[in-house]
């Protein structure tokens, strides 16, 4: 197994289910399989749930399928999620792990009271820039095969907010210009930006992960550390 840099070229080393799956267990989460053939884990206080969704295919993103789904609703009761959160496969599992160690330490996940400059400091903090064109909603990595940015929204993001026309922060990988995304992240317009900001420091930080396999777009732009 090999060490390497920068995370958000790692991809998820067909991993993701399973690794997500364990931190959503450690912290306590109530998991069962759905009639779509998904599987469903809750919170312990019932206010969360992160929903492993690809056998379903719900949809794409960067044309991509949706991996994971992350949800929050304001009381255990509600029907309506206040905001929902998605990931294709290959995204680096050790971020969507970190932003849900973070979630799950919130008694209101649905509320945050940053601003979005919050997103754009946690990455600029780990050696990111932001974009020339658009400094106060995007940052790209040194490298410039990643960006997180605030955008329209895709379709089919679902948010309590119903006005049309919103924005919500979108991430994205793609080692090589023109070519596919290595993999693709959404969050609706009420997502809280600070928790975004947990998930964007994660992606961005310089912490080598292991990896068995890494992917194929990715090989050249990535750096091996060894460790004894």
């Amino acid at each position: 197994m090999d060490w390497v840099t920068p995370r958000h070229l790692a991809g998820d080393d067909h991993a993701l289910a399973e690794r997500i799956s364990d931190t959503l267990s450690d912290l306590g989460w109530r998991m069962w399989p759905t009639a779509r053939h998904t599987l469903l884990y809750v919170s312990p206080n019932g206010l969360c749930g992160a929903e492993w969704v690809l056998a379903a295919y719900p949809f794409e993103l960067g044309g991509l399928p949706v991996a994971w789904q992350l949800s929050a609703r304001p009381h255990a009761t509600s029907v309506m999620t206040e905001w929902n959160a998605y990931f294709t496969t290959d995204v680096p599992y050790e971020a969507l792990a970190d932003l849900l160690v973070e979630i799950d330490s919130r008694k209101k996940p649905d509320v945050g009271f940053t601003e979005p400059e919050t997103v754009l400091n946690a990455l600029c903090a780990r050696g990111w820039a932001r974009d020339v064109d658009r400094p106060r909603t995007t940052a790209v990595d040194p490298g410039f095969s990643c960006s997180v940015s605030l955008e329209m929204l895709p379709p089919l993001i679902e948010d309590a907010d119903p006005r049309p026309d919103l924005v919500g922060w979108q991430a994205w990988a793609d080692p090589v210009p023109g070519a596919a995304y290595l993999w693709c992240a959404s969050f609706s317009a009420s997502a809280p930006h600070d928790l975004v900001a947990a998930f964007a420091s994660s992606l961005a930080s310089p912490v080598p992960v292991p990896r068995r396999t890494v992917p194929e777009s990715a090989e050249g732009r990535l750096t091996v550390v060894r460790r004894s």
